[in-house]
This record gives C-alpha cells, sequence and structure tokens, in this order.
C-alpha cells in the first residue's frame, strides 16, 4: 500500500516536473525544481526519486539537495503534499520526515545521456560528503571558505571531506598505502559537459603539504569547469579551481600544460577564444617559462600592471578588487603575438 501510494504522487507531480522519465522499478529521472538544472542544456536531468529500505528520495545531482518524496511534493504543490499525507494517514502509514543520509551507491549508470561510458566511481565520490552549503556557519570547513570570499552559489558544489586518504581509497584501493597522518580537505569535484565526476581536487585547510591533491579517476585532461563554460563565448583559463570561480565563463588547468590543445565538447577550442590568465608571480622564473611558451602558441595572455600588488584572483578579491573591476583590469592587459611578445619583454625587464 504505502508503494502504490507513493507511486501514485510521483505520478501526479511528473506534470510539474520537466523532462520526467521512468528509469526503471521505483526510479524516476528528470530537471531539478529546486536548482533548474542546468542553465547551459535543457535537455540534461540530474535530479531522481529513488527507493530506499521501503520509502521514495529524491536527489539532485547538480545542486546536490536531498530530501524525501513528501518534502519534495510540498516544494512542488502544498495542497498535493496535504493529499498526500492524509492518504497515507488514512493507510496507517508514518510519514517520513527525517532527512535521510546519503551514505549508498545507487543509483549507477553505465552510460550517461550522449551514450559515452561512465566510469561507475563517478556517482559515489560526493554522495557520502556534505556539501558547504549545509554546514553550519560556525564549522571551520565554512569558515575557511567563507573567509576566502567565495562566491555562494558554489558552496553546494564544494565538499568537506573528512578523511581524504581514506575516502580515496574507498574509490582507488590502496591510491594512499599508508592512512597514517589522514586528515580532511576541501574537495572539488572535476565534472565533464555532462555533469559527471570525472576527477576531483582536495585542497588543505591548515599546512598540509601538498596543499593541492589531484585525484584523476579517468585517464583525461585534469580541466575544472566544462560543466559550467558556454563554449561560443569568450573563455578565461586559469590554474586553480577556486580562482576559476570568480570569472565568468572560466576554466581552470588544474596543473595540465596551458599551451596545450583544448576542447570542449569534442570540438577543438581555437586561440582567439581563449585568454590565459596566469597567477602574478613576474619574478617566479618557471611561470615566466610557461607565459613565453604560451604566447608562442599564438593564444592571448594577460600580462598583469605593476600597479597589481597580489599574486592571484583569490588574493585580488581579499584585497577589495570586485569581479568586474578584475575582468575589466584583465581586458586591458590582455595581449596576442606578434604584440604579446613584445609587451612580455617589457613587462620581464620592468619586474626583473
Amino acid at each position: 500500500m504505502q508503494s502504490y501510494i507513493d507511486v501514485k504522487y510521483v505520478n501526479i507531480i511528473s506534470p510539474y516536473l520537466q523532462q520526467f522519465k521512468k528509469k526503471g522499478d521505483f526510479l524516476w529521472n528528470f530537471r531539478c525544481p529546486y536548482c533548474g538544472d542546468s542553465q547551459k542544456s535543457r535537455t540534461k536531468a540530474r535530479g531522481f526519486i529513488y527507493r530506499k529500505k521501503n520509502d521514495l528520495f529524491y536527489k539532485c545531482h547538480n545542486c546536490g539537495v536531498g530530501t524525501t518524496l513528501g518534502n519534495l511534493i510540498e516544494h512542488l504543490d502544498s495542497k498535493t503534499h496535504k493529499d498526500y499525507i492524509m492518504e497515507r494517514y488514512k493507510s496507517g502509514i508514518q510519514t517520513v520526515t527525517k532527512k535521510p543520509e546519503f551514505n549508498f551507491n545507487e543509483p549507477i549508470f553505465n552510460k550517461s545521456s550522449k551514450g559515452k561510458e561512465v566510469d561507475r566511481r563517478s556517482e559515489s565520490i560526493v554522495e557520502e560528503l556534505k556539501p558547504i552549503s549545509e554546514l553550519h556557519h560556525e564549522h571551520p570547513a565554512r569558515i575557511f571558505v567563507e573567509q576566502r570570499r567565495l562566491p555562494r552559489g558554489s558552496y553546494r558544489d564544494l565538499f568537506l571531506c573528512p578523511r581524504f586518504y581514506e575516502h580515496t581509497n574507498r574509490l582507488i584501493p590502496n591510491k594512499f598505502p599508508s592512512l597514517d597522518g589522514d586528515h580532511p580537505r576541501l574537495l572539488i569535484p572535476f565534472r565533464d559537459e555532462e555533469g559527471e565526476v570525472f576527477a576531483y581536487q582536495g585542497r588543505a585547510f591548515g599546512k598540509e603539504q601538498p596543499k593541492y591533491i589531484t585525484i584523476k579517476l579517468q585517464d583525461r585532461d585534469k580541466i575544472f569547469g566544462l560543466d559550467r563554460v558556454v563554449k561560443k563565448e569568450p573563455i578565461y583559463v586559469v590554474e586553480g579551481p577556486l580562482d576559476s570561480l570568480f570569472l565568468d565563463n572560466c576554466i581552470a588547468v588544474g596543473g595540465a600544460d596551458f599551451d596545450r590543445p583544448l576542447s570542449i565538447e569534442g570540438s577543438l577550442i581555437s586561440n582567439g577564444e581563449l585568454t590565459v590568465v596566469f597567477d602574478n608571480e613576474p619574478r617566479n622564473k618557471e611561470i615566466c617559462k610557461l607565459i613565453e611558451k604560451t604566447i608562442n602558441t599564438g593564444r592571448k595572455v594577460c600580462l598583469w600592471p605593476e600597479s597589481m600588488e597580489h599574486k592571484d584572483i583569490n588574493d585580488m578579491i581579499l584585497g577589495g578588487y570586485t569581479k568586474e573591476e578584475i575582468q575589466e583590469i584583465i581586458r586591458e592587459n590582455t595581449f596576442q603575438t606578434p604584440l604579446a611578445q613584445m609587451r612580455f619583454a617589457t613587462w620581464r625587464k620592468i619586474n626583473a
């Protein structure tokens, strides 16, 4: 009786849900009614109703919202929710109100919506973790993120990983042979164009070394932000994932080479559509070599003005610059060869 009533009300609310499809027994998929799902593609659907034990729950793999079927119904239509509660009450079924703990591994699919193979581990990377958006304001991890003034919209896809080594070893056995010194890290998922996690980075909260640890689940370039970038618009390229959150239409190479060919959604991106924004470290010989190498490929680069004292974009935000001011400075100081070569020679002499 309980399953019958729940399924009945899933069907009742289905007209409210975009791209609604039944994927299997007690499994339905649709666009998330909380976050609106992908803003770039109207066909992407990352919300799921699924059964766990004897109850139905809802989970969005875009914004991270997880709740009961009853709460989902209430979010969509209060009158339908009252009918649902009354029908369950009449049947003697206790209404589920407790938020479930998402420490499960289903649903797991073999292929994405475009038919490509998906690493089965990608579904479980963040499901056991709590997003920063759900942490109490006094939690040290949330304080860390807020002190760095990261955009609040990013909190739902940044996660607290209490034991980074142990968590990674569950995905890749013996990746860390020893768990000695295991510690919490900020987990930053790298998602592909479909929203699937193919890698992730652990950022230390304190002085733990290395500061960044990047784990790959698939053999592909470690590019952060593929799920957010709009290919047809100018693209910024930075090194750090957190820095990329401050700029419009920005990706991060996450330690990969800036001069390598870059493809998004299977299409090679031309040099004219990319602006590479290096950290502002003119006395760093390695960065200077990378800048020169990138200029020689024909890509546009930002050469920060001498007046800029901050090292990276996050430092600029902390120093009082707004996103709009930073993007304007980048536009005014972006060059492409041959002008970039001449400007770089002058820039290097000034900062020598």
